[in-house]
């Protein structure tokens, strides 16, 4: 299509939307003119019609608007979830390896390692991570807790509660990302 082509083409385009909405509104003066309190509410039932659907509209946008929000923000708190997911064993090392160590009687390496262990610890508490506190004796929830084994308990206070804690339990933000492992009496 050559320029002069196209400029004619937009020149039609122009004319022409002016011309549909001047129909339009002398199409609605005629009406008026013929039936002006039917038209009148039928403009009424119409604007409240649009109304409506521009505050449902505008209320959706809104909670689109908050719920991507709370996920960016969801997003970000967990972002380096798989990271610190897979330093978890690294840090029931370093606490197996002490115990172990003030076990042998081996305190100035154990005062070694603790220093480590606390400063890597630390870093992943900045990062957002938490411990799960679980005591023996604690009531045993399933929310919470991760049930690998039952035994049997002489002491009838001790049934369905934590009689040990195999594995510390983790949370990242608000989120649990490691259940605590415990076992529990009947």
């Amino acid at each position: 299509m050559s320029k002069k082509a196209k400029k004619e083409h937009k020149k039609q385009h122009k004319n022409m939307k002016p011309q549909a909405s001047q129909q339009t509104a002398e199409e609605v003066q005629e009406n008026m003119s013929e039936n002006p309190t039917e038209t009148q509410a039928e403009l009424e039932q119409m604007l409240k019609d649009e109304k409506d659907k521009y505050l449902r509209l505008y209320a959706e946008f809104e909670n689109f608007r908050k719920r991507t929000a709370k996920e960016k923000l969801e997003l970000f708190e967990t972002a380096s979830e798989k990271v610190i997911k897979n330093l978890l064993p690294v840090l029931d090392d370093f606490e197996r390896a002490i115990a172990e160590m003030k076990k042998n009687k081996e305190d100035e390496m154990a005062k070694g390692v603790s220093l480590i262990y606390d400063k890597f610890k630390k870093t992943l508490e900045k990062e957002g991570l938490k411990d799960i506190d679980v005591k023996k004796g604690d009531s045993f929830d399933p929310e919470i807790h991760e049930a690998i084994a039952q035994i049997p308990v002489e002491d009838e206070k001790m049934k369905d509660k934590v009689v040990d804690v195999v594995e510390k339990g983790y949370q990242l933000g608000p989120k649990n990302i490691r259940f605590p492992k415990v076992v529990t009496g009947r």
